[in-house]
């Protein structure tokens, strides 16, 4: 109910913005449909948050505020290693050639406040108050180094990298309106705020993502070359699967299939920035922004598994393009690639990288 709430409010304001907003140059047009196309499915189509789980508002006026340009173009290019937010800057794979980048950001800034001097303030906090006020008051939305939940998970390499102290403790003192990210400036005291915003940023202790094209990346290249088959085990039995709902079937029947050697297809929807960077082993790359990728996968009753790391979002959308096709065989793999990871299955990683921190339990998702 109160998420329910919270996305009623949003779409509310974002509408008040449209109203009042001036009319809009071709530049914000491109960008417009550039998040159509590739944000709406989880940042929701207002740019409201929280469509898919864990992507945050983008149109709450204190983010808007607060993030300057430079901010924004880092999240869109380079991403958010580790969670379903992909790198979507062509040099690291991804769709989006700059001038891109900066359309959906001249889009997002459409009707809203525009960046802010934040004041500058003390940057120094007692690492071990801070822990103590995160794990009270934070933890059970933003999570821990080792687990993620149900709000932006703060302990990211990019995120801190690229997220000031100022601006950190800006979004803590002010909350991000109208989300369930509420203002903490009163409920703690100037103190107790530093003091978890250095704690915050102490946990960007695991390596991100180089930026610089992963291995097999092909700037400027929006589809994937195949470097293996596309069918697996092709002379194996037919696969069997139970769905849930018609529509999900587990990452152990998956698994089970496989070591059964049966025949199969495993498509990671995601953007190929994040395939380059991990994907399980065999899949292969169909962008859900881009049907183009699904050409070459045979109509012939081979079960056809998709996933994503939302988990169900942007592989429910290639399911359903392939439904729309007529395949018969087709399923949301349940749980997503990280699930996958943490449960040991087979995966092909970009040499260095640590293991992705482990899923929201379920009743979070």
């Amino acid at each position: 109910m109160r998420r329910t709430l919270v996305l009623l409010l949003a779409l509310s304001a974002a509408g008040c913005a449209r109203k009042n907003a001036t009319p809009t140059g071709p530049l914000v047009e491109r960008g417009r449909q550039a998040y159509a196309r590739l944000c709406a499915t989880c940042h929701g189509p207002t740019a409201q948050g929280y469509a898919a789980d864990n992507s945050p508002s983008l149109r709450s006026p204190t983010f808007l505020a607060s993030a300057t340009d430079a901010f924004l173009r880092a999240g869109i290019a380079r991403g958010r290693p580790g969670t379903a937010m992909a790198a979507f800057g062509r040099a690291l794979g991804g769709p989006l050639a700059p001038a891109e980048v900066d359309a959906i950001i001249a889009f997002l800034r459409e009707g809203g406040p525009p960046p802010q001097p934040l004041p500058p303030g003390p940057v120094n906090g007692d690492l071990t108050q801070g822990r103590v006020i995160y794990q009270a008051n934070c933890a059970r939305c933003h999570g821990t180094q080792t687990r993620r939940s149900s709000a932006i998970h703060l302990a990211n390499p990019i995120l801190l990298e690229t997220a000031s102290f100022a601006f950190l403790r800006r979004a803590v003192e002010a909350g991000r309106p109208p989300t369930s990210m509420v203002p903490w400036k009163g409920a703690l005291t100037p103190a107790q705020i530093v003091d978890v915003v250095a704690y915050v940023r102490s946990m960007a202790v695991r390596p991100g993502i180089p930026a610089a094209p992963p291995p097999g990346a092909r700037a400027g290249t929006p589809l994937l070359p195949r470097t293996g088959p596309v069918v697996l085990n092709p002379a194996g039995r037919a696969a069997d699967f139970a769905l849930k709902e018609d529509r999900f079937v587990s990452i152990d029947l998956v698994k089970k299939a496989l070591d059964e050697k049966r025949r199969l297809v495993i498509a990671d929807a995601r953007a190929p920035s994040d395939w380059l960077n991990l994907h399980i082993a065999g899949a292969i790359s169909t962008p859900y922004y881009d049907a183009r990728s699904l050409d070459d996968i045979p109509n012939d009753g081979t079960w056809v598994l998709a996933y994503c790391a939302c988990p169900h979002h942007v592989s429910g959308q290639v399911v359903d393009e392939l439904r729309k096709r007529g395949y018969k065989h087709t399923a949301v793999i349940d749980e997503g690639i990280f699930a996958w990871q943490h449960k040991g299955y087979p995966i092909v990683a970009t040499p260095g990288l640590l293991p992705s921190a482990a899923p929201p339990p379920p009743s979070h998702r």
